[in-house]
């Protein structure tokens, strides 16, 4: 079960396997409600604000996650045009007005500064829409992903991107994680699977000044206001919290968005619940995934 498990909820990926950076968009039937909750200090957005608490547009086609810092932020232009000329957007008197919030890693460590993803490579990852289970590991947004910066250059290693559904009662929580950690990563078990625990002043602790972010966007088919998604969001952090060690710091643009597009009635923190474990295994999967690839 991946993210695309939660009925209507389409994902598509572009991909650059030689500036290893990429792009991955994510769509959403209608209605639905949608909440971000921002984490990290360093983070890179567009359309972030609208989502918060009593905002008046709660709504959104979709959002992107890409590469290429804050010139990645462009692949958005590509995907509210190929929107647009589908039809979808928030209707105003003069047209409609897409809503796509996006969020950006910092991919330059694994390949080249100059691999930027821009518009007409949204508008591709827009194109390639799917409602299959999710590719994962080194595609999309996740394909310059890197973690456990924060031991020195020595022991950086891929990061990649992950999905995962959980269910909690009648309704599906799906999730999907670009990790791009400074801290290792570790299972919801807590199992290392980029290195073991270590403490500061500890021998071979180097931290490096790096640039990294957790993504996460979560689905659900379960009926939540904006301020029960901001629930959602505080668990889905916890997660990020009990799988990258650090997380949240300085150089992290940590960034989890909650999106309800159904109408299954159930307990709110059971769907919390639910949400925990998804993006856990989400996050252990993208790592997994990228070290499967070799």
């Amino acid at each position: 079960m991946t993210l695309t498990s939660v009925s209507g909820v389409g994902v598509g990926h572009w991909t650059d396997s030689v500036g290893k950076t990429g792009v991955t968009v994510i769509t959403f039937p209608e209605p639905n409600r949608a909440a971000v909750e921002v984490r990290g200090a360093a983070p890179g957005s567009r359309e972030l604000a609208l989502l918060n608490p009593g905002m008046r547009v709660e709504q959104i086609q979709g959002i992107v996650l890409t590469g290429g810092s804050v010139f990645g932020l462009a692949t958005a232009d590509g995907v509210v045009r190929a929107l647009e000329a589908d039809g979808r957007g928030h209707p105003t008197p003069h047209g409609l007005v897409p809503i796509v919030p996006t969020a950006v890693i910092y991919d330059f460590f694994a390949g080249s500064p100059d691999a930027r993803p821009g518009a007409e490579e949204g508008a591709a990852a827009y194109q390639s829409i799917s409602h299959d289970p999710v590719a994962m590991g080194a595609v999309g947004a996740g394909t310059g992903a890197t973690v456990a910066g924060w031991r020195g250059w020595d022991h950086m290693r891929p990061g990649g991107l992950g999905s995962a559904a959980s269910t909690a009662g009648s309704c599906t929580v799906g999730a999907m994680a670009v990790v791009n950690s400074v801290g290792d990563v570790f299972s919801l078990e807590g199992e290392p699977l980029t290195g073991g625990p270590m403490r500061p002043g500890s021998p071979g602790f180097e931290p490096a000044v790096l640039e990294n972010t957790t993504l996460v966007v979560m689905a659900t088919d379960a009926r939540l206001s904006r301020n029960d998604l901001m629930r959602l969001n505080v668990r889905a952090h916890d997660a990020i919290g009990a799988c990258v060690r650090p997380g949240h710091t300085r150089y992290d643009g940590d960034v989890a968005f909650a999106v309800s597009c159904g109408e299954v009635e159930d307990d709110l923190d059971a769907v919390g619940e639910a949400a925990f474990l998804a993006v856990g295994d989400a996050i252990e999967a993208a790592v997994r995934a990228t070290e499967e690839e070799g």
